[in-house]
């Protein structure tokens, strides 16, 4: 048994090495780069990152090289070459990169889920049950299987060959999608897919809220938008994505309104009115309190990180 698990941890640190130098070689321009197969995305970092706030879209990420760090709510989720983060639905994250240099730059990956391929291979009769019963939050940490990595470096070898990837670049991303569901955190794709589930209603009301944050939040209509209860939607809401729909909704308007001070050059008042606060004083508290500082002097910070 010792000698079959040697055996198992030197194929997989090759296939970790292989996988490495591929996403080195297509990151040498750009830190974050997207790829000719429309749902991967590759990443670099030469050294350790600020927090990002983002909108963490389903999918599934990995490490060849280096560690990250994911906060949700009040929950961390910490992941390397051995761990994938997997997200089955849109997540308001705080996201940073913990292990990076210049001589072991981190490498990471991002594939996107296809809830259509899913659901596919979910009314397949010969699709074996998940691994497991537990599915609470909408994002997990899981082992990485030889399996699971060797099929990421067969999707990776695409890039070479462009031709090919309108036709085998979706038959692997459904063997990965495969392995997910038969995994440890399969269920919690099950249930995000399965139509009629509380897990599939709640993703209603998140797109719900990410195409409709500038307006007013009355949630008895989000209840019913998503064929659910107001005491089932507010339990289940928080169950899946560690917040309430309200707090949702605030940091979708408070990351938008950030935006709209850095790239567009808006000042702190007409963002606010722009992402929907009528009171400029409740912006600047609640800004405050999200992001450390008030707009303006937050602001000012990251134009010089940026020049930096």
């Amino acid at each position: 048994m010792e000698i079959d698990e040697m055996q198992k941890n030197i194929r997989t640190g090759i296939i970790h090495h292989a996988l490495a130098n591929k996403i080195a070689r297509w990151t040498e321009q750009d830190n974050q780069s997207s790829s000719a197969i429309p749902t991967l995305s590759l990443f670099r970092r030469d050294a350790p990152s600020e927090p990002i706030s983002y909108i963490h879209e389903p999918s599934i990420c990995l490490i060849a090289q280096g560690a990250k760090r994911v906060l949700l709510g009040e929950e961390v989720y910490v992941y390397d070459a051995n761990h994938f983060l997997v997200t089955s639905v849109g997540l308001p994250v705080v996201a940073q990169v913990i292990e990076a240099s210049t001589e072991r730059p981190y490498l990471g990956l991002k594939l996107s889920l296809n809830h259509q391929a899913i659901a596919e291979l979910m009314m397949d009769d010969s699709l074996p049950s998940p691994g497991s019963r537990q599915a609470h939050r909408g994002m997990a940490v899981g082992e990485v299987s030889a399996p699971l990595l060797n099929a990421f470096l067969r999707l990776m070898d695409l890039l070479d060959e462009p031709d090919d990837i309108p036709i085998l670049a979706p038959l692997i991303e459904r063997e990965i999608f495969y392995r997910l569901l038969v995994g440890d955190q399969g269920l919690r794709l099950r249930q995000i897919v399965e139509a009629g589930s509380q897990s599939h209603q709640i993703a209603r009301a998140i797109e719900w809220l990410k195409n409709n944050f500038t307006q007013p939040l009355r949630v008895n209509d989000l209840a019913s938008y998503a064929s659910m209860s107001t005491s089932s939607l507010h339990h289940h809401f928080r169950s899946l994505t560690a917040m309430s729909p309200l707090q949702f909704q605030k940091w979708l308007r408070l990351q938008e309104a950030r935006r709209l001070m850095l790239t567009e050059h808006e000042d702190a008042a007409t963002a606010a009115l722009r992402v929907g606060y009528e009171s400029p004083s409740q912006f600047s508290r609640e800004y405050s309190r999200q992001f450390g500082a008030p707009p303006l002097r937050d602001i000012r910070s990251l134009h010089k990180i940026a020049s930096v």
